[in-house]
């Protein structure tokens, strides 16, 4: 399958232990401009619904869209916007869209009218960096209608106790990444062992993204260039199928 981004807006607030070092915030910072600041595509916010000039879609059909990554759907500044929004995804019924969201708790007053038990091209995930934001975040997740329901433990700060929301049932994807770019924190490949456990036992998909650039493997500590987080990663998902080390 492939993938790609759609950012119909941009900018957000921090508003978690896990927006501390935002990649949005620092690579914004580093163009001069304010992520704190909300604003809409002026060019992307249609990005699905663009033609080739054989009038072909842009985003082929089968491609999963990661949406809203530099933002967040259900931010408040996004309300006169996102119906439009939900328009274009309600459009392209062969395209996925992956939502991911550390305001779960406005979902209910930001679907669009038609909803039902969700759109089956839309995949809802929160974000959950601590045990404390589990247990905030995921319980609405649980509670909420949607066709598919992920949890995004990123950037992972600790480990955390996910195993009785796992055994619940709903939760049909666990995706795990660390903390990139300067001031990152630490991500242990010893909490990432433990969530991979968890999910292997109540039959739950599970994905390590990225390492993050400050890992700890085995008691040793690596400071990992961004380039080489993913590769880094799909090595620690090699060893953990494996379950045999990694270089």
């Amino acid at each position: 399958m492939s993938k790609a981004l759609w950012n119909p807006w941009h900018g957000c607030h921090k508003c978690s232990p896990g927006c501390l070092n935002c990649y949005v915030f620092y690579l914004d910072e580093k163009r001069g401009k304010d992520a704190g600041v909300v604003t809409r595509s002026k060019t992307g916010f249609n990005l699905p619904l663009k033609k080739d000039r054989n009038g072909n879609y842009k985003i082929r059909s089968g491609c999963e869209l990661a949406t809203c990554f530099t933002s967040d759907f259900f931010l408040n500044e996004a309300d006169s916007w996102r119906e439009e929004a939900w328009d274009i995804i309600r459009r392209r019924q062969d395209v996925r869209f992956l939502i991911c969201t550390k305001r779960i708790e406005r979902f209910n007053e930001c679907i669009p009218y038609d909803w039902g038990d969700g759109y089956p091209n839309v995949y809802i995930a929160v974000t959950c960096e601590n045990q404390q934001k589990a247990d905030e975040r995921i319980p609405i997740l649980l509670s909420i209608k949607a066709r598919r329901k992920y949890v995004f433990v990123s950037p992972i700060l600790e480990y955390m106790d996910i195993g009785g929301y796992l055994a619940a049932g709903g939760i049909d994807m666990v995706s795990v990444g660390g903390e990139s770019y300067e001031g990152a924190r630490t991500c242990n490949f010893d909490w990432i062992k433990r969530l991979y456990d968890d999910c292997e036992r109540y039959g739950v998909s599970f994905d390590f993204h990225q390492t993050g650039s400050n890992f700890i493997y085995n008691g040793k500590r690596y400071r990992i260039k961004h380039r080489d987080e993913y590769s880094q990663a799909k090595k620690g998902m090699k060893a953990l199928k494996k379950q045999k080390n990694f270089d």
